[in-house]
C-alpha cells in the first residue's frame, strides 16, 4: 500500500526547483518527490558496458560474471534524494515504476554483492557523487518492452557517509538492434522472492535457454515451491523436472493465458 501511494506521487509530483540548468527527467522515469537534479548529460554516440554480475577488480582490471556492452544515444541524470526517505526506498519505487511498463529485469544486486561502489562510480557510471557505502548501494538493469527494445535502463542507488542518497539513472537507446539478453539466475531469484511473482509475457512454450535458466534459478532455494500459470504451463513443468528441478516443489495454477506466470506458494 506504501509502495502504491509512493509510485502515485512520482507521477503528480512537481518538479523540483534547484535542478541543474537545462536537466529534464527521462521519459520512461517518474520523477520521486522532492528528488532534484545535481548532474545532467546527454550524449548522442555513448559506448556502455553494463555489468550483469558483481564487479571487481583483478590485476588492474574490472571483471564481471557477465556483461551487456551497447553504443547509442545516453542521457544520464542523477538526483539527490529527499532526507525523508531511503534510497532503498527509491530505488524500488523507480524499478517498479519502469517493471509496470512491463520492462525487462536483466540485472539486479543490493548492497555488498554489488561489488565495490567506489568501481561503480568511477569506472562504471564516471560520476564520483555515486561514491558510498557498498552496504547501502543497489543497481538494477532492465530492457524496454517493444517498440523500445533496443534501449536499456540503468538505475543505481547509494547512501554516501554523509547521509545524504542519491539516485543514478541512464536511458540509453542503441544505433543497432540489441542481441538476445538474458537475465541472470540470480536476477529472476531475487525478483521471484521478493515480489513472489514472476511474469514472463514472450515465454509461450518453453525454451531450452529459458528452462535451463528458470531451473538455474529455482535451485538456488531448494526449499521454494512455486504455481506454473499459462496455457503451456504442464509443458513448462515438464521441462523444468527435466532440468532437475524436483517435481514436488512445482504445481500446475490456471492453463490459460499468455507466456508463463510463476508464483510462490505460501
Amino acid at each position: 500500500m506504501r509502495l502504491s501511494y509512493l509510485l502515485a506521487l512520482m507521477v503528480i509530483s512537481p518538479f523540483a526547483s534547484a535542478d541543474v540548468a537545462g536537466s529534464r527527467d527521462l521519459d520512461v522515469l517518474p520523477r520521486f518527490p522532492g528528488s532534484e537534479i545535481v548532474n545532467f548529460k546527454e550524449q548522442a554516440d555513448q559506448e556502455r558496458l553494463y555489468p550483469q554480475g558483481t564487479i571487481r577488480r583483478i590485476s588492474g582490471r574490472l571483471r564481471y560474471e557477465r556483461e551487456v556492452l551497447v553504443q547509442g544515444a545516453l542521457t544520464s541524470v542523477t538526483y539527490e534524494l529527499p532526507a525523508t526517505h531511503t534510497a532503498d526506498e527509491v530505488f524500488t519505487a523507480a524499478r517498479e515504476a519502469l517493471q509496470n511498463q512491463d520492462a525487462q529485469l536483466l540485472y539486479w544486486c543490493q548492497g555488498r554483492e554489488c561489488g565495490s561502489s567506489s568501481l561503480w562510480a568511477n569506472s562504471v557510471f564516471g560520476n564520483s557523487t555515486l561514491y558510498g557505502s557498498d552496504n547501502q548501494q543497489a543497481y538494477a538493469l532492465l530492457r524496454l518492452a517493444e517498440p523500445r527494445h533496443d534501449s536499456l535502463v540503468a538505475i543505481y542507488s547509494i547512501t554516501r557517509g554523509n547521509r545524504r542518497a542519491y539516485l543514478h539513472a541512464e536511458l540509453l537507446t542503441a544505433d543497432q538492434p540489441l542481441a538476445k539478453v538474458l537475465p541472470t539466475p540470480a536476477t529472476l531469484s531475487r525478483q521471484l522472492k521478493s515480489t513472489g511473482e514472476l511474469r514472463l509475457p514472450g515465454q509461450d512454450e518453453p525454451k531450452p535457454e529459458w528452462t535451463e535458466l528458470l531451473a538455474r534459478s529455482l535451485n538456488l532455494d531448494s526449499t521454494l515451491r512455486v504455481s506454473l500459470s499459462g496455457a503451456n504451463a504442464e509443458a513448462w513443468r515438464e521441462a523444468l523436472i527435466e532440468q532437475q528441478v524436483r517435481a514436488a516443489r512445482l504445481e500446475v495454477g490456471e492453463s490459460s493465458g499468455d507466456g508463463l506466470r510463476i508464483d510462490v506458494l505460501r
